[in-house]
């Protein structure tokens, strides 16, 4: 049955990767987002998922770093400060597995991108709040909205990768 859903932030997270260095793998995560989901948790097919994600929650454990991502050589948070998705079509590929296809907007630029969702079941808290889970995973590619600074290596190559890997944990309950 199709329900609206609160994502439970406290139990959610919105990692990224990006490879450094042509050698090595930089992690990340957004902390402060919210979503509006409404959707039958056993069939996403009819699915409406709205995102936003606050571009200076970005978190790689390095606050110089940090600071230089919300800069305008990437995601100049003072004119730019949400990432969002708006959900434009939802296909089922397995039993608990869809591509979920969506607007992405990062400073201004929309891009479609599709992701693969699994959802990982349901079930009620200790103080009787439906819940259920999905995990969702995705790649873009960071030039084509914009953010295209680098630097190249001495040794060839370039200090920062192109695609950025995204990987999504949501715990959401019954709005």
């Amino acid at each position: 049955m199709t329900k609206k859903w609160a994502v439970d932030a406290a139990h959610s997270s919105i990692d990224f990767s990006v490879k450094h260095m042509m050698i090595s793998k930089v992690k990340g995560s957004f902390h402060d987002f919210s979503a509006d989901v409404t959707a039958d948790p056993a069939d996403l097919t009819g699915a409406d998922i709205r995102f936003s994600i606050t571009v200076n929650s970005i978190d790689t454990r390095n606050q110089d770093r940090d600071n230089h991502l919300r800069s305008a050589d990437f995601f100049e948070v003072e004119q730019f400060p949400n990432i969002t998705f708006v959900s434009t079509d939802v296909k089922k590929i397995g039993d608990d597995e869809y591509e979920l296809t969506g607007d992405v907007t990062i400073k201004d630029v929309t891009r479609k991108e599709t992701f693969t969702v699994e959802y990982e079941g349901a079930g009620k808290d200790p103080w009787g709040n439906e819940k259920v889970g999905f995990s969702a995973t995705g790649k873009l590619n960071r030039k084509e909205y914009g953010l295209t600074w680098n630097q190249a290596l001495e040794t060839g190559g370039v200090l920062v990768g192109e695609d950025i890997k995204i990987n999504l944990q949501i715990q959401a309950q019954e709005a």
